[in-house]
């Protein structure tokens, strides 16, 4: 599996994206794995992965933290980008064996087989907008604690 064999077909990523590596495993669409690589979180080197995997594959990454860099790049790269629900997969953490390669695999067969619970990935300006929202929400929460806080001094 970790070498790579010929094959110029469609090609199917399951990608388990962490903070600095993340694990690739490209396939077919019939679930014959091809090539299983680990790489250094950049966009230079998903590009590069991507490229092997020929023109418009369809790459499937979990909702996870950092994600926005890993879509955008791909979508740049010309792959299909999915979005993995985290509820959906939450599934993933009761296995008995739980490793980066097998995540990848476990996301590009649900992939294949039609039975991947997708996310919605928002256009960049929106998602831009959704964390200013977010963030004015949390300084806001903030706030109203501060203010709780004194009221109950003040009131002892």
């Amino acid at each position: 599996m970790d070498q790579m064999q010929a094959y110029d077909g469609p090609q199917i990523v399951g990608m388990d994206l962490h903070r600095n590596r993340s694990v690739l495993l490209r396939m077919t669409p019939q679930g014959e794995r091809l090539e299983r690589i680990r790489i250094d979180n950049s966009p230079a080197a998903l590009k590069a992965e991507i490229a092997k995997a020929g023109p418009h594959p369809q790459v499937v990454l979990e909702a996870t933290y950092g994600w926005y860099w890993a879509a955008d790049t791909l979508q740049e790269a010309g792959a299909e980008v999915h979005l993995a629900h985290p509820l959906g997969v939450k599934m993933f953490g009761y296995r008995r064996v739980k490793t980066d390669d097998k995540d990848a695999a476990d996301l590009a067969d649900l992939l294949r087989m039609g039975r991947l619970p997708q996310a919605w990935i928002a256009p960049r300006q929106t998602r831009q907008v959704r964390e200013l929202v977010r963030y004015r929400h949390k300084l806001v929460g903030m706030r109203t604690s501060a203010k709780d806080q004194i009221h109950a001094v003040l009131g002892k």
